[in-house]
């Protein structure tokens, strides 16, 4: 299942870029998957996408950026909700300065909600792979980051699934958990971030951060971007995870 999935985005993908020309050299292929599943309104939908807006043109971001290789990384923002709802709110973006920054946050901040429904977090995952295979950029490192305030997946691809074949990719799964009540609520029956931790995020340096707080997004969004512009393994700081496989399941609170 999983497979006619990747390769019907892949074959999608590749119709609108069949024009294009040699692969453009990156640092990094980002696919930044935010939820809008049925838990997420409008309001909390605009709420997210600032503090991707604000994260990506922020002079700490650009100066990491900077500080690559290539000093360039590509970016796709990817809203998410039922099995048959992912949604690509801005394509895949090449990233290397501020002007691009901020073509990439005025894209984003324009368009309207199109993806709705309940959790498919392993359709998300498996369109983003499809979306980093099918696209004409090579980058060193290839993630997929997911946010959600919550790990449950109702139908479609399962999370299991989806993750091994994107580790079996060479992709890393990376995650951020939203708590913040204002933007949305915490789970009452789990840990969201050991959820995260235990069953979707994965590979070389994964890790959770958590989001807590209005003003608190925004910051945990940018600390996520760092960390993975850098590709280092984080410290077990408060509010970060490692994946579980990792051999991390301490708590960094």
């Amino acid at each position: 299942m999983i497979r006619h999935l990747i390769r019907a985005v892949a074959v999608a993908a590749s119709a609108v870029g069949a024009h294009a020309g040699a692969a453009e050299q990156v640092d990094l292929e980002l696919v930044l998957l935010a939820d809008a599943s049925g838990s997420i309104d409008d309001s909390e939908i605009r709420f997210q996408r600032q503090g991707y807006a604000a994260a990506i043109t922020h002079p700490e971001i650009l100066g990491a950026i900077a500080q690559g290789y290539d000093q360039r990384i590509a970016v796709t923002y990817v809203e998410w909700g039922g099995v048959s709802s992912q949604e690509v709110v801005v394509p895949w973006t090449i990233v290397d300065g501020p002007e691009a920054a901020a073509a990439f946050a005025g894209a984003l901040l324009a368009e309207p909600r199109r993806a709705f429904g309940r959790n498919a977090i392993g359709n998300a995952i498996a369109v983003a792979q499809g979306l980093i295979e099918s696209n004409d950029i090579s980058g060193a490192r290839k993630v997929i980051d997911v946010s959600a305030d919550s790990a449950n997946n109702w139908g479609g691809t399962s999370i299991p699934e989806a993750r091994q074949a994107a580790l079996a990719a060479d992709v890393v799964i990376n995650g951020l958990a939203i708590l913040c009540r204002a933007c949305s609520g915490r789970p009452n029956a789990y840990d969201l971030e050991a959820a995260f931790a235990e069953r979707i995020i994965g590979g070389p340096a994964s890790f959770v951060i958590r989001a807590d707080g209005d003003q608190r997004f925004a910051e945990a969004v940018r600390r996520k971007l760092l960390l993975e512009i850098a590709g280092t393994r984080p410290a077990l700081e408060p509010g970060i995870r490692l994946a579980a496989s990792d051999g991390a399941r301490r708590r960094g609170r």
